[in-house]
């Protein structure tokens, strides 16, 4: 089965999205990287429970932002203190924000995804988890300056 554009798509946001809830249980429960990448591939990609089918996710992109986020952690964290203003230090930054920055600045500076997509991509997970708050505005702002910092030829 040959997939179309859009479900392509739609797998490598879940994957940015599933990483992102993976880092967060990584940094909570203190999993390593391969045990929580096994626990989504198994558990969580097109998984069912109550009547809601999960997505399925890209593994490629998984493992890719799964494995970049936590052998690029140090600078892709230094890039994300540079970012933040000097009160916000990542350390008390929100969990699943700091989770969300160590996924999207391992694709910006790993990947030839064009920073837009990442930006705007990232912004959206931002969003599903909190759909109400200014997040998603603070994410974009973030990630636009590391983004610029780290591949400032794209811009």
């Amino acid at each position: 089965m040959t997939l179309s554009g859009n479900q392509k798509r739609k797998m490598k946001s879940a994957a940015r999205l599933y990483a992102v809830q993976a880092l967060f249980q990584m940094e909570h429960s203190g999993q390593t990287v391969e045990a929580v990448m096994a626990e989504f591939e198994d558990h969580r990609f097109g998984a069912e429970y109550d009547d809601t089918e999960m997505l399925d996710a890209d593994p490629k992109l998984f493992h890719q932002l799964m494995t970049d986020a936590v052998n690029y952690q140090a600078p892709i964290d230094q890039l994300t203190d540079r970012a933040l203003v000097a009160k916000w230090p990542l350390g008390r930054i929100d969990p699943t924000l700091r989770a969300l920055f160590r996924a999207a600045g391992a694709e910006i500076t790993q990947s030839t995804t064009p920073p837009k997509v990442i930006i705007t991509e990232f912004v959206d997970v931002a969003r599903a988890f909190h759909p109400e708050g200014k997040e998603p505005s603070f994410v974009n702002a973030v990630l636009d300056h590391m983004a610029h910092e780290a591949k400032p030829e794209a811009f």
